[in-house]
């Protein structure tokens, strides 16, 4: 019987195809992270270098003596505090409540007129709603803008025309549901699209299964659409949560035909760019930024931990 030494040729036979084993798979990890890698360095550089330096920001505060000067948590004391801070805040939690349940009512009922297969050219509506969302959302402000003006858009020439005086959509009173509109008009056509692409994947065995029981039209609905739309429907009030609470883009378009109705601080995003480009507040502006950066993420978690609940149930 032969006994092989440690240093026999047979043993380093054998160490040399899992030497070239371990260095494949190093060098498959490495083509992995090679691949990440673009993605990373964009991430990295758009979203959490930002994130970090306004963290960093919100930690100081510009005195007249001293200079910048290391705060600690006092502009954050300072936010929650100010009354113009939450009195944004609430003006843009109503908006939430009204017009995201609108927007995706309207939607809901859109996708089911269009895969219901009674509408001729049922394409043809479907990008026609869809096709607002296309619009830029500054440019769509500027339109509707136009419209809403009482002394050079379309209202103001009705008024002419009928010698009428028509509510002002730019008035105090009907600010905030006019930019709803802009933003429901705006938005539809996207939550539309989710609907129906959740609605196309329905098995049709189901629907065969429904016409043999003789379901109607609003028994389907009711017992085969509206559950299977649950996911989807999540989805959808998640983005549009998330958006509320980033609405800024149509108060900041508005505002310089709408001057006495849009303050400084509207909306707390629009309060944020008035403290950093026009109060030059760039610490406080900062704090801000990360407070609804924070309600924000509490917020749509809740939603999504509410309707992940409803669906289980």
């Amino acid at each position: 019987m032969t006994v092989l030494s440690p240093g026999t040729g047979l043993e380093a036979g054998s160490a040399g195809p899992r030497r070239e084993r371990r260095r494949g798979r190093v060098r498959t990890r490495w083509t992995g992270w090679g691949f990440l890698a673009p993605f990373l360095l964009v991430f990295l550089f758009a979203l959490v270098a930002p994130i970090v330096y306004a963290v960093y920001l919100s930690l100081f505060q510009d005195k007249l003596i001293g200079g910048n000067r290391f705060a600690g948590l006092a502009n954050y004391t300072e936010a929650f505090k100010d009354p113009q801070f939450w009195s944004g805040f609430e003006r843009m939690a109503l908006f939430l409540v009204v017009q995201v349940p609108v927007m995706l009512v309207l939607a809901l009922g859109v996708a089911f007129a269009i895969d219901s297969a009674r509408l001729h050219w049922a394409p043809l509506y479907r990008l026609s709603i869809f096709l607002p969302y296309a619009v830029p959302s500054v440019v769509g402000a500027l339109m509707w803008g136009f419209l809403y003006g009482t002394q050079f858009g379309l209202l103001g020439q009705l008024d002419r025309w009928f010698h009428t005086t028509l509510p002002d959509p730019l008035g105090n009173t009907l600010i905030l549901p006019a930019i709803g509109n802009i933003v429901t008009w705006e938005y539809v056509g996207y939550n539309m699209l989710i609907f129906y692409s959740a609605l196309r994947v329905i098995p049709n065995e189901i629907y065969e299964a429904a016409e043999l029981d003789n379901a109607g039209a609003w028994r389907i609905i009711w017992h085969i659409k509206l559950p299977s739309l649950r996911p989807a429907m999540l989805v959808a009030t998640v983005f549009s949560v998330i958006g509320s609470f980033q609405l800024f883009t149509e108060p900041a378009v508005i505002f310089p035909i709408a001057k006495d109705q849009i303050g400084s601080a509207y909306t707390p995003n629009w309060y944020a760019y008035n403290l950093s480009f026009n109060g030059q507040e760039y610490n406080y502006s900062a704090t801000i930024a990360i407070v609804m950066g924070v309600l924000t993420v509490i917020v749509a978690y809740l939603v999504q931990r509410i309707g992940r609940r409803g669906q289980e149930a």
